[in-house]
This record gives structure tokens, C-alpha cells and sequence, in this order.
């Protein structure tokens, strides 16, 4: 019945009942408005006006057609709009006239990526996937124009799909010439795109490989998205041939499916399938008048650590580390085009069973754009970025993990099991923020503003409080400076903090589930902290003066050998002190937010910082040897070569040991011991049995 009565329709009727509905419709506020976004299309310098599927509802014959014949009413919807805008810009809508065209938002029928099949050709959907590759901006024909050698015209009109038919005869009746030549100034091209559209992880059937889909896009939809965003795309579903070897080009009966992009919205950081957002991370103004009621409340800080991952018991300081890695710093730029890093990074290294990844996982998944990546699973390539060689034969970039989180954050879980050379990319991400690449021609930097929150297990499986943390964790000692925050997670067993821990988890199975009274909700708390990045606070004299004593204090050791801290750890708690300051919402940096840093650094010297041998705070635990062990090997290379004298004798190891024991910081055990080091590490070598030389 109902194909009986839309087809009674002809074009131009269906258009001016679109026609009709565009001027009529009224909001709920009583404004008419689809007539002022036609208003507004030629000061925007628009092409398209923004439909809401929402309001056809009353209109059920144009609705209808939504569903039985997409094209033909998105044809009429395009007539409809250039006719309204010839009554106002006549000349506008002259211009534009072949280009409008109306995109569709709040589309019902939404599908996953597994359900588009040889069912849906045709038809209208939506989808909801991430953006893994985007291909080149070209141009493809609308409209060609040929001409013959006796410079008659011949008019080419491409109206769907990709293949161009080229003129047989030519338009002038009497003209006999068959062959023709394509002039591009005169003819028409549109701005087209091909995006490759994968399921989005959350979607993911168990045990399945995420789906893709490649989706075309034209006009002003192109470079919308880009490779790492998560949007919800509404379009129609087409097919296309696919070539098959051994068939004449042209005669395969295999064809493949391909969506054609109407509209692109952007789902929220993390959104749900149901709650659709148009823009990216939007806070709407109740939710804004909630966060800033929420960042007045006196113990909000408090109230923020308690919320992060509040199904781990504890480990409240490095929770207040990660807090302070989402929010960051904010980046300067100096004068001369130089950029001081704003990003924080943390390092956890720590006992198995520490809940080190969940940490992690919650951290990424709070973010407002956070992504996980584990150790062994992720290269070079794929945390930078890689040329792979498009279908084409092109060089196509495709973006790493870092480049797309770029101002986010990174997770990087057993970050000790990564091959050397892949670990070493993130040498200039960590420091310069960009990730640089030459390779198959392409020379390219790009932006990778992000804070990295690396976890590691120890190198024996727990951590051993008698070694140094470089001789625990086998990390190379660049990338270890690199992290403001390294905190040592041990599992050390204690009667009320294990009762504590456990009773926690039992509680977590148990119906009930936590004590939620003092926890933010998670969709708040990822609203709160990306409303929070966009503050700037400045720094006041008091927190200057603050951190100025605590470096000069730092600084002033009683062996002149020894190192505490070094500028890095300046700027580190210049960052976490801004941070802090941001979490909070203020727009000055206070005494407090310094205190705060300074303790956090201070406890991670205690922790990691520490030189083993002596007891003592010494940063060169975390830049290779500590000045205890150099002033040691120093000696004994010093006391070797003064035995060997000029003629390189070969030193027997009874006056050796003598020798070195009389200089009063080696006992003859510890001699003995330092020279079967020496000769492991290649130092020294043994010339005859029994007597050493310098190598």
C-alpha cells in the first residue's frame, strides 16, 4: 500500500512538501528553525543546512521515503533548500546551486558494523566506529566536459558511484569526430575522501576481530575526522565491483560494501551507544554549573583520589600522581619557538599483584582521550607512526598510539618487556612531545603531546630494597630521567593494611558492591578533568620562593660528589604544582600546590632515590652509578695503575688487596669481591695466574 501512495508523488511535489516542512516547522522555544539556518547559509558560506530526523516525525509521507527510497528524497530535500534560498540570496543560491544538499542527524536506526550486509544496500543507517585511516583529499568528477577536435562541447554528467562513461558521439548533431579531449576547467569536481571505519573496542563481540568498513565522504564532511576520533556516521549503504583474478574486468559478479557518509557526529570520550554527543567532550551548562559547584566544595581533592579507580584500596598518593597526569600542565612557548613539556609522566614500578594495570586501565579509560597499549604487543612503528603502502601504491602515514592520543595520555603497560630498540621511540616523545619519522620518502613530525604512565615489574619478579632502582628494573637510564614521578609499589605484609585490602575485595563480590557515598561518578569525573585542562594558572611569588629554596636547599649536600636534584626535577615540580592548581580550578598557582609537589617528589627520592650503599639521597642512583660506587671504581683503577707504573707490570693480587685496604674504603672481602667484578665487567684482565692488569 504505501510503495502505491509515495510513488503518487512526483519529484517536485515531494519537493515542495519538503519545502513546506523547512518553513513551517517551529522548536519547542516557538522559533522557526530550519528558516534561520537557510538564513545562515550564505554568511557562513555553507553548503548544507543540518536536519534533525527528531522533527520528521509528524511528517510521516517525508519520513516514509527516509526509509524506502533515501536518494530520491535527499534529492528533493536539496531542491527544496535551493529554492528557499533563491527567494532570499538569489545569487548565493545560483552559486551554489549544484552543491547543496542536507545532512542527517539523530538517525534511529543504528546498526553495528556487523550487521551491514547485502540487506541494508540501499538503505539508510547509522553506525558508530573509529576512524583508524583517512586517506588523501581528491577531487572526483561531477560533471565533465569533453571537447572534439572542431571544439564542440560534449557534457559528461557523473551522477553515482565512481565510473565515468566517455562520449561515443558528440552532442553536435552533425559533428562526425570520435574522438574527444577532457578539458578540467571547464568540468566540476567535489572534494572526496575515503575513511576506513573500525568497530569501536567497547562494541567488540568475545573472541572476534573488530570489523572495518571503508566509508566515502564529499564535500565539506571531508577532513572532519580524523585517524583516532569516535564518531557515529549516518549514510547509505552501497556496493561496488570487485575485481577477481581470472575474471575480465568489468564481468565479476563479486561486489563490496561501502557506505556513503551523510553525516559524521562525534561520540563523547567515551560514550555509550545510546547517549550520542554531536561535539567532542561537550559540557553542557547544567553540567558545568555541577563541576564548579563540585571544584568549591571543601574537600574535593580529597573526594577526587577517593573516585579514581575506587575499587583499589589505598596507593592513595599514586592516585593522586595519576590525577595530576590527566589534568597536566599547560605547555609554554617561549620567544625563539622553543616549547617547555607540559605533560607529566609517571613511572610505577612494583611487586606483582599491586594492581599496577588496573590502575592503568582506569586511567586510560577516565581520560578524556586516554589508550592502552601492553609491552610486548606494541613496536615502534605502532606506538609513532608507520608508512604502509596504500591499495593505490601510495605512501599512506598511519598514526601510532602516541600520536593519537596526542593531548591525552598514553598507558603503556610491562613496559619492561618491550624490545630495546622499540622502547627507544619514546625517547623524544617523552621529552620534545613529537614523534618524528623518515621513511619510504615521507619525512614527517608530528605532534605527540603526551603523558606517558608507564608500569614494570622488577627484573627477579619482586623488588629488591637492597639494589638500586636502575639495577631493578631493566629500563636504560635516559628514559628513567625522563619520568618526573617513579614510585616503587612493594607489597610489604602488615596485619591491618592486609585485613584492610582484603576485606575490600570481599566486599566487591558481595551484592552490595563498594561504599559509594564520597564518589564522583565516572562520566563526571571525566567531564571535571577535561573542564579542569583548560585552565592556566600562573605561579605566585610565595610558590616561586617555595620551590626556589627547596632546589637551593636540595642542591647544598655536604660531599661535593653527591647529586639530589637536578633542573629536570625543578621543571617537575613546577608542572605538578600548575597541576595541581588546574585539578583544583584556581587561577593561581598557591604556596600550597608547591608543598604539595615538593612533597610528592620528595617521597619519590625516599622511594627511588635512594643510594643503597650509603643511605643517603643521591640522584645518580637514577643516572646510572651513585656517587658512592664512581668514587669507589675511581679509587681502585687509581690504585691499579699506580702499581702497574709506566711499564705495565702485571700486579699479583696479594699487594692489590694490600694496597687497596690501606686506602681504608675497601676490607679485603670487598676488595676481592671488586676484583672479580672488575674482571667480569672487562675492566681489568688477568695477564698471568694470579696478577692483573688495566685492559
Amino acid at each position: 500500500m504505501s510503495k502505491v501512495q509515495t510513488s503518487t508523488f512526483t519529484d517536485s511535489a515531494l519537493s515542495d512538501k519538503v519545502k513546506d516542512f523547512l518553513l513551517r516547522f517551529k522548536d519547542g522555544n516557538g522559533e522557526y528553525k530550519y528558516v534561520e539556518a537557510i538564513d545562515q547559509m550564505m554568511p557562513k558560506d555553507a553548503k548544507y543546512i543540518i536536519v534533525d530526523y527528531n522533527d520528521l516525525v509528524l511528517e510521516s509521507e517525508i519520513e516514509k521515503m527516509f526509509s524506502e527510497n533515501p536518494d530520491r528524497i535527499f534529492d528533493a530535500f536539496s531542491r527544496a533548500i535551493k529554492e528557499a534560498l533563491q527567494i532570499r540570496f538569489p545569487e548565493y543560491a545560483e552559486k551554489i546551486k549544484d552543491e547543496v544538499r542536507v545532512r542527517l542527524i539523530n538517525y534511529p536506526l543504528e546498526r553495528s558494523l556487523r550487521q551491514i550486509n547485502a540487506e541494508t544496500i540501499g538503505t539508510i543507517t547509522s553506525v558508530s566506529g573509529m576512524v583508524v585511516r583517512a586517506s588523501e583529499v581528491k577531487p572526483l568528477a561531477k560533471e565533465l566536459i569533453f571537447t572534439c577536435p572542431d571544439e564542440h562541447h560534449t557534457k559528461v554528467i557523473q551522477i553515482k558511484g565512481m565510473d565515468v562513461k566517455l562520449p561515443v558521439v558528440c552532442d553536435n548533431p552533425t559533428c562526425k569526430h570520435r574522438d574527444f579531449e577532457l578539458k578540467p576547467e571547464a568540468s566540476k569536481f567535489i572534494d572526496f575522501q575515503i575513511l576506513r571505519l573500525q568497530e569501536l573496542p567497547e562494541d567488540l563481540p568475545p573472541g572476534q576481530l573488530p570489523h572495518y568498513i571503508d566509508v566515502t565522504i564529499r564535500q565539506d564532511l571531508v577532513d572532519n575526522a580524523r585517524p583516532g576520533d569516535r564518531i557515529i556516521l549516518t549514510g547509505v549503504v552501497r556496493v561496488e565491483q570487485e575485481s577477481v583474478t581470472g575474471v575480465t574486468r568489468g564481468h565479476s559478479g563479486l561486489y563490496r560494501l561501502r557506505i556513503e557518509g551523510n553525516n559524521i557526529e562525534f561520540l563523547g570520550g567515551r560514550g555509550t551507544k545510546t547517549s550520542r554527543k554531536i561535539e567532542r567532550e561537550e559540557i553542557s551548562p547544567e553540567e558545568e554549573k555541577m563541576i564548579k559547584a563540585l571544584s568549591q566544595s571543601p574537600d574535593v581533592y580529597q573526594r577526587l583520589i577517593d573516585s579514581f579507580a575506587p575499587h583499589i584500596q589505598g596507593q592513595s598518593l599514586i592516585k593522586e600522581a595519576i590525577l595530576l597526569l590527566i589534568v597536566g600542565s599547560n605547555q609554554r612557548s617561549l620567544g625563539d619557538g622553543s616549547k617547555i613539556r607540559g605533560d607529566i609522566n609517571v613511572f610505577l614500578v612494583g611487586d606483582p599483584g599491586t594492581a599496577k594495570s588496573e590502575m592503568l586501565k582506569f586511567c586510560s579509560r577516565i581520560a578524556p582521550r586516554g589508550l592502552y597499549t601492553s609491552g610486548r604487543g606494541s613496536t615502534a612503528a605502532g606506538l609513532t607512526a608507520a608508512v604502509v603502502r596504500d591499495k593505490t601504491g601510495i605512501m599512506m602515514l598511519e598514526a601510532g598510539a602516541v600520536v593519537l592520543g596526542d593531548q591525552g595520555l598514553v598507558s603503556i603497560d610491562e613496559f619492561d618487556k618491550m624490545k630495546p630498540e622499540d622502547r627507544s621511540a619514546l625517547h623524544e616523545v617523552m621529552e620534545q612531545q613529537s614523534a618524528s619519522i623518515a621513511k619510504g620518502g615521507i619525512v614527517a613530525t608530528l605532534n605527540a603531546r603526551t603523558s606517558i604512565l608507564a608500569a614494570a615489574n622488577p627484573m627477579y619478579g619482586k623488588y629488591d630494597p637492597f639494589k638500586n632502582i636502575t639495577e631493578n628494573v631493566n629500563l636504560p637510564i635516559p628514559l628513567l630521567t625522563r619520568f618526573d614521578l617513579i614510585f616503587v609499589v612493594r607489597d610489604i605484609p602488615t596485619r591491618e593494611r592486609d585485613e584492610k585490602i582484603a576485606r575490600h575485595i570481599i566486599e566487591l563480590h558481595t551484592p552490595q558492591g563498594t561504599d559509594k557515598r564520597s564518589v564522583i561518578d565516572v562520566d563526571l569525573l571525566t567531564k571535571y578533568l577535561s573542564y579542569a585542562k583548560r585552565g592556566v594558572p600562573d605561579l605566585t611569588k610565595e610558590a616561586e620562593q617555595k620551590i626556589l629554596d627547596y632546589y637551593l636547599q636540595m642542591r647544598n649536600v655536604e660531599s661535593e660528589e653527591m647529586i639530589t636534584v637536578t633542573p629536570r626535577q625543578l621543571e617537575g615540580i613546577i608542572r605538578l604544582s600548575t597541576a595541581r592548581a588546574r585539578l583544583l580550578m584556581k587561577n593561581k598557582v598557591e604556596e600550597e600546590d608547591a608543598e604539595r609537589a615538593i612533597f610528592l617528589i620528595q617521597s619519590m627520592l625516599q622511594d627511588a632515590g635512594v643510594d643503597v650503599n650509603t643511605g643517603k639521597v643521591d640522584l645518580g642512583v637514577l643516572q646510572g652509578r651513585p656517587r658512592s660506587e664512581v668514587s669507589k671504581m675511581q679509587l681502585f683503577m687509581d690504585v691499579l695503575k699506580g702499581l702497574e707504573g709506566d711499564n705495565k707490570v702485571a700486579v699479583e693480587e696479594k699487594t692489590f688487596v694490600k694496597e687497596l685496604e690501606k686506602t681504608e674504603k675497601f676490607t679485603e672481602e670487598e676488595a676481592r669481591n671488586y676484583i672479580r667484578r672488575m674482571l667480569r665487567e672487562a675492566s681489568i684482565y688477568e695477564s698471568k695466574p694470579g696478577h692483573y692488569n688495566r685492559v
